[in-house]
């Protein structure tokens, strides 16, 4: 029998700056409750040590030394989380999620690997654990990403339909649920890392703090266009990026100031949400909202306000009965796994039919015999 569950859930922000965690009652289908919500600063050089593994494979000896590195440190710091929050936590816990960070992603190649060890996860807590959503998907054909769609589902119960979620993390991911709650998902645009990336590199700031380096900047509309001219915009979803997709493009960006560099960035992702929002959803939506970390960054939201031509944008600031966010979704999905549901669909990452994911690991007394 189906029944809700207290799931604690952990996943790393697309610009590895945190860890982002949630307790939230859920069965999978509905989202009953959320009892916490919580962020803990991923520190310097663990943060390094993650992107100096970003795109090895563990298939290589010589690279999988320092991919088993990296997942161990990270899976350290991920249980002094768990350990710090289930001492606090106002529930019992029935279920823990896991999202580490994906350091590769080849659909192509039926790969994918992301960080954090459910297994030790499991051993250390003897708490039920779902990790590695993206690997049964990869297997079967679909691209891996996006996963979320199932939780903006549930959240869209009572939003007027068609209702259309922006979610501008790492990447920018478009979301559209229709009036018979039928699902279209698809990664649309760049999102916080490839601003973030040229902060951290020209100005030596973390990211562009509320927008402001952006505001004070002049888009270079060329280098907009020529960007827009990507492979990736011609094509129809579903459709998928890495962290990383446009990181070879970031040569553009050299020879601007920090302020028009900033800006032009800003242009680009709110030109291709624009562009995928008028070209490839399968109607106009009647509600939208922004959500994710690039939510809070007003120029940017203003920029996407402004191209789009619409009232019905709504933030989590101004519709706070509805908070989508990264560790809820997560918590979400993880007990969809523990049910047995499924997470992925054609028309959201490409696989051939909807399909059951992640990896649980969990205990069962058979025979008196632990069987995992």
């Amino acid at each position: 029998m189906i029944k809700a569950l207290n799931v604690l859930a952990l996943t790393c922000s697309g610009a590895l700056k945190s860890v982002k965690c949630a307790i939230v009652s859920t069965d999978g289908v509905d989202m009953y409750q959320t009892y916490l919500k919580k962020r803990f600063a991923i520190p310097d050089d663990l943060r390094a040590q993650i992107v100096s593994v970003m795109g090895k494979n563990a298939a290589y000896p010589n690279e999988k030394i320092f991919i088993d590195a990296a997942d161990d440190k990270l899976t350290a710091f991920l249980i002094d989380i768990i350990e710090e929050i289930k001492n606090q936590a106002p529930v019992k816990i029935d279920l823990l999620g896991i999202e580490g960070p994906t350091i590769a992603l080849d659909a192509a190649k039926k790969y994918t690997y992301q960080l954090g060890r459910g297994r030790q996860i499991f051993e250390h807590f003897a708490l039920p654990t779902a990790t590695h959503f993206h690997n049964s998907d990869i297997l079967h054909g679909g691209q891996g990403t996006p996963l979320g769609a199932t939780y903006y589902q549930a959240l869209a119960l009572k939003l007027e339909k068609p209702t259309l979620f922006i979610d501008i993390g790492g990447i920018t991911t478009l979301t559209f649920i229709d009036a018979l709650g039928q699902i279209c998902a698809f990664d649309a645009a760049p999102g916080n890392a490839l601003l973030d990336r040229f902060m951290q590199k020209h100005a030596g700031l973390e990211m562009d703090y509320n927008g402001k380096a952006a505001a004070l900047g002049t888009p270079d509309f060329k280098i907009v266009s020529n960007l827009m001219r990507c492979d990736f915009f011609e094509k129809q979803p579903p459709k998928a990026l890495v962290r990383d997709a446009f990181k070879n493009k970031e040569e553009h960006f050299e020879g601007l100031s920090i302020e028009d560099g900033a800006a032009t960035i800003v242009e680009f992702i709110a030109e291709a949400v624009d562009v995928s929002v008028k070209t490839l959803l399968p109607e106009k939506p009647a509600s939208t909202i922004i959500c994710g970390d690039g939510a809070k960054n007003p120029t940017l939201m203003r920029a996407i306000r402004q191209k789009l031509k619409t009232e019905n944008i709504k933030t989590e600031d101004i519709l706070p009965q509805f908070l989508p966010d990264d560790g809820e979704a997560f918590a979400f999905l993880a007990a969809r796994t523990f049910y047995s549901l499924p997470i992925t669909f054609p028309s959201t990452t490409g696989v051939t039919a909807p399909l059951t994911g992640g990896k649980l690991y969990s205990k069962e007394i058979l025979n008196d015999k632990a069987v995992y």
